[in-house]
């Protein structure tokens, strides 16, 4: 059986060891170790990563009898191989893990909240607690109490205990496994069953800041950071914010109230300029109205023009005249067709049944429809198309 350093020593990053077993499966190799710190997935935590002989270990396997496997791209050179950690990967999972539990026993110590499930990800630690009214008044009184502890810098304890042994316990939960049942003590708050990885003193948690929460159902979840991704976090956040300082040349208290003035601005902005855009389309209809041949239909093509705008052109002409109206847009590849005249065209039907010849897509209703295209040259296509088309029936 491999000793399994990450519970017996799990400050170990580096270590030699000699190769128990070694096999070949799937063109990749898996080797058991006389004794390992990679830690394998489980229980909330993803598993390690490091070298052998400096191989890249790709993988690592509990085995249902609790052994370990390595898997490797190739065989080491040698029985007696040089084992590395990656340990700040590890040190972060000891850190995310301890506080876990840490903030899970705040919760139920201050809200009587049970915690239903934990998450360590790459970004963000989450738990989903039996509290489904959770305030803002929830997350200051959690995020202070749960510090005070990492201060207090209280003892962390991992042991085995028997059966019955665990009965005397007031144990969080009760354990999957019936033998070798692992306690994860933190003096004189919880004892824990839990197989993962964690540090000797909440101190060693550094901090745990709770960055947002989100109901899920009858539960709430947290989002949290603890140790150094809350410091990398914190070191973020004030990049940006001391970056934004700069930029309005304000102090951080000012920095909401100039967003929000910017905000305001950009709102008059967009509402004049959507002003301005209608007087164009008015102008606009006036000028294609006045080109308007004598069967009824206006049509265009702009160089640059969204579908927004083709589409308030299209029905402000609708409103002056009644008429068929064909605009299109070069650069935004998009075309609208409406029809409010005595011409018996179906927008909708006739892009349905011409797009897919022009590599269009699209569709509307009787009134009027829009479509938009893979390029230019289909566009124009389409465009040439649709005005032949649509003069040869007026004709007729």
């Amino acid at each position: 059986m491999t000793k399994k350093l990450f519970y017996t020593s799990p400050k170990t990053s580096q270590w030699e060891s000699k190769i128990q077993q070694c096999f070949k499966e799937n063109d990749y190799y898996y080797i058991k170790l006389d004794e390992t710190a990679f830690y394998p997935e489980g229980g909330g935590q993803p598993s390690d990563k490091g070298t052998i002989d400096g191989l890249a270990v790709l993988d690592i396997i509990k085995e249902a009898d609790g052994d370990i496997l390595h898997k490797l791209e190739e065989r080491p050179g040698s029985e007696t191989v040089q084992c590395e950690l990656d340990w700040a990967r590890r040190f972060d999972h000891m850190q995310s893990h301890s506080g876990q539990h840490l903030l899970s026993a705040v919760c139920r110590e201050l809200f009587d909240a049970n915690t239903v499930s934990f998450h360590l990800g790459k970004e963000y630690l989450t738990i989903d607690i039996t509290e489904s009214n959770w305030t803002e008044v929830h997350t200051t009184a959690a995020e202070e109490k749960v510090n005070q502890y990492i201060i207090e810098n209280l003892e962390l304890l991992t042991y085995y205990v028997t059966k019955e042994e665990l009965q005397t316990l007031p144990i969080v939960k009760m354990p999957k496994v019936s033998d070798n049942i692992r306690i994860v003590e933190i003096k004189g708050i919880e004892y824990n069953p839990c197989g993962g990885t964690h540090v000797e003193r909440t101190g060693e948690i550094g901090m745990i800041k709770i960055l947002k929460t989100e109901k899920q159902k009858e539960h709430t979840r947290l989002y949290f950071k603890c140790g150094f991704r809350a410091l990398n976090d914190y070191s973020e956040s004030l990049g940006i914010l001391s970056a934004l300082t700069n930029k309005f040349n304000t102090g951080r208290a000012e920095i909401l109230n100039r967003i929000e003035k910017l905000e305001n601005d950009y709102k008059q902005l967009l509402s004049a300029n959507e002003h301005l855009k209608l007087e164009n389309a008015k102008f606009l209809a006036d000028s294609l109205l006045a080109e308007e041949n004598e069967e009824g239909f206006i049509h265009h093509l702009f160089e640059e023009c969204s579908l927004k705008e083709l589409q308030n052109l299209a029905a402000t002409i609708a409103k002056k005249e009644k008429v068929l109206v064909l605009l299109a847009s070069l650069k935004d590849q998009k075309v609208v067709l409406s029809n409010s005249g005595p011409l018996p065209i179906h927008c909708g039907q006739y892009f349905k049944a011409q797009l897919s010849l022009f590599n269009g897509k699209g569709g509307g209703s009787e009134q009027t429809a829009q479509a938009g295209f893979n390029s230019q040259h289909d566009l124009q296509a389409f465009y040439q198309f649709t005005i032949e088309t649509l003069l040869q029936n007026s004709a007729e």
